[in-house]
């Protein structure tokens, strides 16, 4: 899978930074790097996204099915939503 969703994502972090959907998607993003304790995320917190949201929010876990939660291209994607949702 293409790290697409990474900009799809970033999008959606840019355009409102303290939104549901950013910030689900963000809290994802974070839970997604820590293998080793399960990469833990509350499945009910998909309730807050409409369907295009879980479409990222589902594309964001095949990406890390596929390894893509390491590396240089998630490592600055995830600087840049810190970045984004500290600043609002």
């Amino acid at each position: 899978m293409s790290t697409s969703v990474l900009d799809d994502v970033l999008e959606q972090v840019r355009l409102a930074p303290h939104s549901a959907t950013a910030l689900v998607l963000y809290a994802l993003v974070n839970t997604l790097e820590y293998e080793a304790a399960g990469c833990l995320f509350k499945l009910t917190k998909l309730r807050d996204l409409d369907a295009q949201g879980r479409e990222l929010a589902y594309a964001l876990m095949e990406l890390m099915a596929e390894g893509g939660n390491r590396g240089n291209a998630w490592d600055a994607a995830k600087a840049r939503m810190d970045e984004l949702v500290r600043k609002g």
